[in-house]
């Protein structure tokens, strides 16, 4: 029951609203000012007037966007599968796409519940489903629904440190490509080499990258990746267009974009960075 309001509120003082729980979060800033009229002859008449104005900046939906990298990386990765529903053709699939999407999410879901996490976040595997719509080839549409599912389970199952070891997307890509080498695929050509496409990718990556500031990782594997497709071209006496267009496929940025430079699988040191990149590119020249 809300308390009769004070002497020092009838004054007309400003004052912001207390939270709502203990584990509620801030509530947005409401101005709300009372005042009231006293009878000359008793307190028991008042009128109270209560006015309450919100203020909406465009500049806290910025902060909100880039305090977490992930809802950049849901907003490109989002955009990349509507052009390609849309408009581009990149291999994705709608039935397919909805599995990977909605199984990411209710893997999240019952594995929340049987870890008994105090709260349910869904950006992550919106991240995951997405991915997976965007780089794993099947037939069958079931494949991406278990490809999503094992993703999301490893998150939970393959940690040290409190950290997954492994990024979701690509370890599930791998493992079904291990287990169903005939039924699974990834084309690493699969999106063409358009400079447009390069151009919107980069643009939204270096979203995504300036928020999680792991920026170098990328650019270290690039750059590893990009120096051993040149020593190649030049050992074998090929053309250098051959590695320039190799660069510019879509699934390697894609890739160097959105997944390598995953937070919580990547050292923290920025040497440690560099050796892993370095790692990455070698085992990617060598498969």
């Amino acid at each position: 029951m809300r308390a009769e309001p004070t002497d020092s509120d009838i004054a007309g003082e400003k004052f912001i609203p207390p939270r709502l729980g203990l584990h509620s979060r801030p509530l947005p800033a409401f101005r709300i000012e009372a005042a009231a009229t006293l009878g000359a002859t008793t307190r028991s008449k008042r009128m109270t007037t209560l006015t309450v104005t919100t203020t909406t900046s465009p500049y806290r939906l910025a902060a909100l966007l880039r305090g977490d990298a992930r809802h950049f990386q849901i907003v490109a990765l989002a955009s990349l599968l509507t052009f390609n529903l849309g408009w581009v053709d990149f291999g994705a699939r709608p039935l397919n796409s909805l599995l990977a999407v909605g199984s990411a999410l209710a893997t999240q879901l019952l594995c929340t519940r049987v870890w008994r996490l105090p709260t349910l976040d869904l950006r992550s595997p919106l991240i995951t489903g997405l991915s997976l719509s965007l780089l794993l080839r099947a037939d069958e549409p079931w494949i991406h629904a278990a490809a999503a599912a094992i993703a999301i389970a490893s998150k939970f199952v393959l940690r040290i440190d409190g950290k997954h070891i492994w990024n979701p997307a690509g370890l599930a890509i791998v493992a079904l490509l291990v287990a169903l080498p005939d039924r699974v695929w990834i084309s690493p050509g699969q999106w063409g080499a358009s400079a447009w496409f390069a151009t919107f990718v980069s643009v939204a990556a270096f979203m995504v990258l300036n928020a999680a500031r792991r920026g170098d990782v990328a650019l270290f594997f690039l750059a590893c990746h990009g120096a051993l497709l040149v020593a190649r071209a030049l050992w074998l006496g090929d053309p250098l267009t051959i590695p320039l267009h190799q660069m510019q496929s879509g699934s390697l940025l894609i890739f160097a974009f959105f997944m390598i430079s995953d937070p919580r699988t990547t050292p923290a040191a920025r040497i440690g960075r560099f050796l892993f990149a370095l790692a990455v590119a070698l085992l990617a020249y060598r498969l």
